[in-house]
This record gives C-alpha cells, sequence and structure tokens, in this order.
C-alpha cells in the first residue's frame, strides 16, 4: 500500500477514535455526575469534531506551513496531499459525530 493511502487510512481512524471515544467516556463520566449521558454525548461528539481532525493531522502550524510554501513556490502536490489528509481526517469525525448520533437518538 502507498504511504499516502497508509497516512489517510490512519488519520480517518485517529480522528473516528477521537470522536467516539471521548463522547463514550464523556457519557459514563456524565452517569457518575448524575447527568444524561445522551445530551452529554451528543454534545462533546459535536465539540470534539475539529479536534479530532487536528489530532488526526499532527496539528494545525505544520500542514499549514506546507501548503503554504508549496503554494507559493507552484509545487502543488504536497498542497494537495495535505489537503487531502485534512478532507479524510474531516469525513472520519464526522463519521464518528454521526455514529454517537445515530446511537443516542431516541427510540420512538
Amino acid at each position: 500500500m502507498s504511504p499516502f493511502m497508509s497516512k489517510a487510512i490512519i488519520d480517518f481512524g485517529i480522528a473516528l477514535g477521537v470522536v467516539i471515544g471521548g463522547s463514550l467516556l464523556a457519557g459514563i463520566a456524565s452517569v457518575l455526575a448524575l447527568q444524561s449521558p445522551i445530551e452529554t454525548m451528543r454534545q462533546v461528539s459535536e465539540h470534539l469534531k475539529i479536534w479530532a481532525i487536528v489530532a488526526a493531522v499532527g496539528g494545525t502550524i505544520d500542514p499549514l506551513r506546507v501548503i503554504e510554501t508549496n503554494f507559493w513556490v507552484g509545487n502543488l502536490y504536497p498542497v494537495f496531499k495535505q489537503l487531502m489528509f485534512i478532507l479524510v481526517s474531516f469525513l472520519g469525525a464526522h463519521m464518528g459525530t454521526e455514529l454517537i448520533q445515530w446511537i443516542c437518538r431516541a427510540r420512538g
């Protein structure tokens, strides 16, 4: 498998795991705090989405620096790669959020 695909899959998994893991642990903590775990998990999954993307791509400064320096030089392949890593990370975080929302959906 190519290094690009390997990193993309890992970034997707990291973003997915941050949202799901953080939401589930927040739900457990809310039970201990005598609060509604469903509402807590929903809110936390929405708030963790951006941080999951940041964690997956390795921070916000380095990818932006790669995009900036290569864009102005005219080397667009590294720019495209960084944008794809950010997109894949977003998809992982969004999928995690949607999964938590689906789990917490009221049965009716």
